[in-house]
């Protein structure tokens, strides 16, 4: 397995750019199945998670052409409408195709998601949600099969608890069916207006995308596009931070700034210089220890639970005792432990970790649990005293576009080793 080796203490200096959004690029690639036209996808990442996703689509049916972060996806035939566990075992998002497959061709099978072990995604919500469309379903053997042979039916749906990938699930198969739906506690992330701007260019008729109500009017057919990702946020927020943990002067182009407002007002309670550098860019300065800031993870526009462990490592150096409370999943404080092993003095109790700031870290041979975990161990590394090796890191390679790279171009002393 590749590993990290990063000497800290080189403070980061130049400009990091953004790339598409992961979580927004999926479920566009998967609403590519709702039409027999091509769609035209830009600045999608070149990471494992859309990897994985592009196999997906070949296997179903699709011709997928990928080149310099443009895919172009012909579904014209979909010969074989499942996600089996071989392919998607290392994805969350595999639910995604849940939808559009159910909507288009009435059936599909699809394995319950893998990805991070950072606690329970449960499909239940998708999955009422597909009923009360008219699909029968049943679940076993790991594997949701779905039927609606004779078309989808529009529903008023109420999501007992908000849910990002179940909200695009079912906007996409609302989309074909009969009447109009509304769904009613909807996500409000920006990656479900993305993809909702992107079927509204292949003809479906959606309104409310962002706020918690969105109509969707079913229509007979959809047809080709084109379409931009938005900015990856969690990338945006993830540099600026890495810019402010290690004393830097990082200027973050090609970002959303709105999209991360939540965090931008809590960096600057703790210390941090951050100023519009113009043209979707941030700057971020401090050359000081933070102070120590409090924060409550919750769903957009609410602070990004994908933000939590980056921000705590930066926190494991600030001055005074902060409190993270993570309310979205039940596991996410696996990192807690290796930044432990780096000197953070970390205390957890139930869906809280209480972080009293040391003045320094240490660097240490350290394991990656899942996608974010790896970033803020990068991060603490970055900022620590000594060498440190980061294992595990093909966490990373799931949702960063050449991560190391980037890094290593404004500073850091960070080394991939095979």
């Amino acid at each position: 397995m590749d590993k990290f080796k990063i000497v800290g203490g080189a403070p980061l200096s130049g400009e990091l750019p953004v790339s598409g959004s992961k979580n927004s690029a999926l479920p566009a690639l998967a609403a590519c199945l709702l039409t027999e036209e091509p769609v035209v996808l830009h600045r999608i990442p070149q990471v494992k998670d859309i990897a994985t996703m592009q196999d997906l689509l070949t296997y179903i049916g699709a011709k997928v052409d990928s080149q310099d972060g443009t895919v172009r996806v012909d579904a014209e035939t979909l010969d074989r409408p499942e996600a089996p566990y071989e392919v998607v075992k290392t994805m969350r998002a595999s639910s995604l195709v849940l939808g559009p497959l159910a909507g288009r061709t009435g059936r599909a099978r699809v394995s319950m998601p893998g990805g991070c072990a950072i606690g329970a995604r449960p499909i239940n919500l998708h999955v009422s949600a597909l009923e009360q469309l008219g699909a029968h379903i049943e679940q076993s053997h790991g594997y949701v099969e779905a039927q609606a042979l004779q078309g989808l039916e529009a529903a008023n749906i109420h999501f007992d608890r908000i849910t990002v990938t179940g909200t695009e699930d079912v906007m996409m198969a609302a989309v074909l069916a009969r009447g109009t739906t509304v769904i009613r506690n909807a996500a409000r992330e920006p990656e479900v207006k993305d993809l909702a701007e992107l079927l509204n260019k292949m003809g479906a008729k959606i309104q409310g995308a962002g706020t918690s109500i969105i109509a969707i009017e079913g229509v007979e057919r959809l047809h080709g596009a084109e379409h931009t990702i938005i900015p990856d946020r969690i990338e945006a927020g993830t540099f600026l931070l890495a810019g402010a943990i290690t004393k830097g002067d990082v200027t973050v182009t090609g970002c959303n700034p709105e999209h991360i407002a939540a965090l931008t007002i809590k960096m600057g309670q703790a210390g941090a210089d951050i100023e519009d550098a113009g043209c979707c860019a941030l700057r971020v300065r401090c050359r000081r220890r933070p102070k120590a800031i409090d924060i409550t993870t919750e769903e957009y526009p609410g602070f990004a639970t994908d933000l939590q462990a980056q921000y705590m490592s930066w926190m494991a150096i600030a001055h005074g005792i902060s409190f993270i409370t993570e309310t979205i999943f039940e596991n996410r404080f696996m990192h807690t432990q290796e930044l432990a092993r780096m000197g953070a003095n970390i205390r957890i109790e139930g869906r809280q970790a209480i972080v009293a700031g040391e003045d320094r870290l240490t660097g240490a041979q350290v394991l990656a649990s899942d996608l974010r975990a790896s970033a803020s161990l990068v991060l603490a590394a970055m900022m620590a005293e000594g060498e440190s090796l980061i294992d595990r890191v093909y966490h990373m390679d799931r949702g960063y576009e050449r991560f190391e790279e980037k890094l290593a171009a404004v500073g850091a002393h960070i080394e991939r080793l095979k």
